[in-house]
């Protein structure tokens, strides 16, 4: 059990949750979270936004009652963490850009600590959060797209590393892109798929690839973006 420093609202139904320890993870991981019992059964599994000397931090949305518990928490209550998992974003190569469509851009600010230089594109269906952070962050170009299609300001061309992550339609949007852009960057693309354990050992999380069934929380989440089926 880990206790948590704070949990602030950031925009509507989105909050920024902070656990002190000292914890690990790389880029592009996850932890599987609870601030319950017995009830909701499972845990539910969130990016990693940050990572300090003494604390971990979590940016999500309340999708749920799980998420809607997390909401309610408050300095000094308790939240269980098991992680980190899942294999995270690669080493980037040459010039990256991160795409991220709502909650998909919090994987994305850790991610910075490591490649600082990288441009961001921020896609919001309504209202944006979090703009500064990411600006203070790297020392590349953030683009934010409100209520459009964030893709659109993209061009794959002018970069050797793409790394995405957002809603299903997005990341199908994303492989689209790359082939119609006959770009030679690696393109990745992070799932937010459903997942019940988080160590491999349900099928909940399945993912359709070119050669067979794989696991988002073990096999990913991310994964070259040629590799899914997102069909």
């Amino acid at each position: 059990m880990a206790q948590v420093i704070a949990n602030t609202q950031v925009a509507s139904n989105v909050f920024r949750l902070q656990v002190a320890g000292n914890f690990s993870g790389t880029m592009g991981q996850f932890y599987m979270l609870r601030s319950w019992d017995k009830y909701p059964l499972l845990s539910r599994p969130i990016s990693i936004f940050d990572i300090t000397e003494d604390r971990i931090e979590f940016l999500y949305l309340v999708v749920g009652e799980g998420t809607e518990m997390f909401a309610r928490l408050q300095p000094g209550d308790n939240v269980s963490l098991d992680g980190p998992l899942g294999n995270g974003f690669p080493e980037a190569v040459g010039r990256t850009a991160f795409i991220g469509g709502g909650i998909g851009i919090a994987p994305f600010y850790y991610a910075l600590r490591s490649i600082p230089n990288a441009d961001v594109y921020l896609g919001y269906s309504k209202e944006s959060y979090m703009v500064e952070a990411f600006q203070e962050a790297t020392s590349g170009k953030v683009e934010v797209n409100i209520g459009g299609i964030v893709l659109d300001q993209v061009d794959f061309n002018a970069y050797d590393t793409i790394i995405s992550c957002g809603p299903h339609r997005m990341l199908q949007a994303v492989q689209h892109k790359q082939l119609s852009s006959g770009t030679s960057a690696n393109v990745y693309v992070s799932l937010e798929n459903r997942m019940a354990c988080g160590i491999g050992a349900c099928l909940v999380c399945s993912v359709k690839c070119v050669d067979k069934r794989k696991k988002a929380c073990t096999d990913g989440p991310v994964f070259r973006a040629e590799e899914v089926i997102l069909a």
